[in-house]
């Protein structure tokens, strides 16, 4: 089997500085329990650290540190809706959302995303979709699975009608720091303090270790309104106090193997869209979708099969597993997803199978 889905990146084959992470998880202070529902200091401080080397500096009390991206969704649900209440969501996109919002008795709309050459934003039908219990607009950038980053015309656009209709913006930006080609590289969502922005983040994906489960949300906005929603997340977070101390104490040294891991893994993907693209030219039935960043790659099929069975099509006759694209809330068929951190000769021998047998 060659497994074209695989976004694990400890299955991966990245290297990391394992003493260092043993060191810091065998701290001392991990024996200690001092509870604070923003999270210690110093790991609040170490993701400050984090957002200043983007020139993005963040009071430390406006950051709460929380165990995943999940939890982080949760937390900002439960804070800008009751029971019942809109948050509107970009599609396609990830698929976990659904689940969150049900656990959260939230009801999701979702906002095409239109390709024409690459990806923007349907406004027109972004704002048909605002009604008197819509809270939130859920912006993913880069997106995942499209990998389209928000543009500044967008940011502005998006800002402007969250202000006329008392929206705040939550915005995922786990895989920011992996913008193929980009010099300096974009920053973190900020509203310029026009409106409520909630940005979350974390160490699945900044440095490629998702079993240390730590993750944050950064809270900007007007001023009054950030300390009030830092207030009422400061009583969600006290609730749970779900932040493991050893991940905590460890979580400078943590946030500094991205140093280490993001080179690599931005030369893996490099290195396997090349050999896709060379794959894919020519006559080859199936093109690959312009992409800006992110983990994984939207192939376009023939639509003579659905999605599914082109998936199982592939799983059958090359042994390759992909993503069909129903997955990600594609509006229409003839979408297959495939990761790009994988293993370079699991990858290249997955892509030749794949490109030969849809041929």
């Amino acid at each position: 089997m060659f497994d074209l889905t695989e976004s694990n990146p400890t299955r991966c084959g990245f290297i990391y500085d394992d003493q260092a992470i043993r060191d810091a998880l065998g701290s001392a202070d991990t024996l200690q329990y001092d509870p604070n529902p923003r999270g210690l200091r110093s790991a609040r401080e170490a993701v400050g650290a984090y957002y200043e080397e983007r020139g993005q500096p963040i009071p430390t009390d406006r950051i709460f540190l929380t165990t995943s991206s999940s939890e982080a969704y949760s937390m900002c649900f439960r804070l800008l809706c009751d029971p019942g209440d809109e948050v509107l969501i970009p599609a396609p996109s990830y698929p976990l959302f659904d689940f969150l919002a049900d656990l959260d008795s939230v009801n999701l709309k979702r906002y095409p995303l239109r390709y024409d050459h690459g990806w923007s934003i349907d406004f027109e039908a972004l704002g048909s979709l605002i009604t008197e219990r819509t809270r939130a607009i859920l912006i993913v950038t880069p997106n995942n699975p499209t990998g389209s980053l928000l543009s500044r015309a967008d940011r502005d656009r998006l800002v402007r009608l969250s202000m006329s209709h008392g929206l705040a913006l939550i915005a995922d930006e786990v895989f920011l720091d992996y913008v193929w080609g980009a010099s300096p590289l974009p920053q973190s969502l900020d509203s310029r303090g026009l409106c409520l922005t909630l940005a979350i983040s974390g160490l699945s994906k900044i440095s490629a270790l998702p079993q240390m489960k730590l993750g944050w949300i950064t809270v900007r906005g007007p001023v009054g309104a950030d300390a009030d929603a830092s207030a009422r997340l400061e009583v969600i977070a006290d609730t749970y106090l779900s932040v493991a101390t050893p991940t905590q104490v460890a979580a400078a040294t943590l946030l500094e193997q991205r140093k280490l891991v993001q080179p690599q893994l931005l030369d893996r993907i490099a290195a396997n869209l090349r050999f896709l693209d060379g794959k894919l030219g020519g006559s080859s039935p199936v093109t690959r979708l312009h992409a800006q960043g992110g983990w994984y790659a939207i192939l376009r099929v023939p639509s003579s099969l659905s999605d599914e069975d082109w998936a199982l099509f592939l799983l059958e006759t090359a042994s390759v597993s992909v993503h069909p694209g129903f997955l990600f809330d594609f509006e229409s068929g003839g979408h297959l997803v495939v990761s790009l951190i994988g293993e370079e000769s699991e990858f290249r021998e997955g892509a030749e199978r794949l490109a030969a047998a849809i041929e």
